[in-house]
């Protein structure tokens, strides 16, 4: 059997980097014209094979789809990246496809290392499920050669496809909700700038208010978590002087957090302060009432994943951009209406 000629047998008979060939064989910018085209014609009188191409004309249609999720996300109370990890890897293998889970440390994420499932090519494709560090997506979206798809986040470059939640009208109604239960007094909790999915909700209840006569009060904007994004370490939600008579929360575990910091204050939810959230996920024990909510769908945002991943892969066409999936509000305990004469 003849030796498997690698990016690097090509790059030392040219005497050129390993990345330099692989910005010229997969169309990426960096390389001169006349170079590339020299890598090329090399690369194919070497006989050499993209790694993922060889596998296709095996098998068809049968991918290896790498997941990439940051530690922050994976603490003990924020398994809502575990889920989302678990149904990707059920609706991939019911397309005949295999996942591989990669997960990214900080300082990974700090020095801009490349994920291990693409250094080794072992994966033809690449998910990246929740926000990381806008200089680690540039460099990934510039140095790597397989497709590439975001899951529950954007970046702001907006060069790569994504499939998100809709997080801003998803908040906007969900706060309408409150206006509809006669709550006029209102207020955020989330860091604001912390993800775009936090970003988005927090303008979503910004437009209800703007409807409403109403401008967002900056004392009425309540942290939940370190500027890190962690939220399972121990954050005190600290409640403003003058509280309002409903709170729209971020997700649904910063709902469970700022009900328990009512109650130990002595309020009582929903009779004295309604709370909503958004997501409909929250690790069990953490809450013993209901929290009226914006279920993310998951098995949509999923389905659209791995159908335009594919697609990429296999050079198909399909809907390029952002994918926004709508979710649906789950009405629960954790609202009361609130009469005009004490609203």
């Amino acid at each position: 059997m003849a030796k498997e000629v690698k990016m690097a047998d090509i790059a030392k008979k040219l005497n050129v980097s390993v990345v330099t060939v692989s910005k010229a064989l997969s169309g990426q910018k960096g390389v001169g014209t006349q170079l590339r085209e020299k890598i090329r014609l090399t690369a194919n009188e070497m006989g050499y094979q993209v790694p993922s191409q060889a596998r296709h004309i095996r098998e068809k249609g049968r991918y290896n789809i790498g997941i990439l999720i940051s530690d922050k996300y994976l603490d003990k109370y924020e398994s809502f990246y575990w889920k989302l990890y678990q149904e990707v890897a059920t609706k991939a293998l019911q397309s005949q496809c295999f996942t591989l889970l990669e997960i990214l440390s900080n300082e990974g994420e700090q020095r801009l290392q490349i994920p291990y499932l693409l250094k080794e090519q072992k994966v033809d494709g690449l998910i990246i499920i929740g926000m990381i560090n806008s200089d680690y997506l540039n460099y990934l979206e510039d140095n790597v050669k397989v497709p590439l798809i975001y899951m529950d986040f954007y970046n702001k470059k907006q060069t790569c496809d994504a499939v998100i939640s809709d997080n801003y009208f998803g908040m906007y109604k969900m706060t309408n909700y409150l206006f509809d239960m006669g709550h006029t007094q209102i207020a955020y909790v989330g860091n604001i700038l912390s993800t775009s999915n936090v970003t988005d909700r927090f303008f979503g209840y910004a437009k209800a208010l703007l409807e409403h006569g109403q401008n967002a009060r900056a004392d009425w904007i309540i942290k939940d978590r370190y500027e890190d994004s962690k939220m399972s370490a121990p954050y005190q939600i600290v409640l403003p002087e003058v509280l309002p008579t409903a709170f729209a929360c971020n997700c649904d575990l910063a709902a469970s957090n700022l009900i328990r910091v009512l109650r130990q204050s002595g309020y009582r939810v929903p009779e004295d302060i309604s709370v909503i959230g958004f997501d409909n996920y929250l690790y069990p024990g953490l809450c013993d009432i209901g929290i009226t909510t914006y279920e993310v769908n998951t098995e949509e945002m999923v389905s659209k994943c791995i159908h335009h991943l594919t697609c990429k892969i296999a050079g198909e066409p399909y809907r390029k951009g952002i994918t926004i999936v709508e979710g649906r509000p789950f009405y629960k305990e954790s609202v009361a209406r609130r009469h005009s004469a004490d609203a």
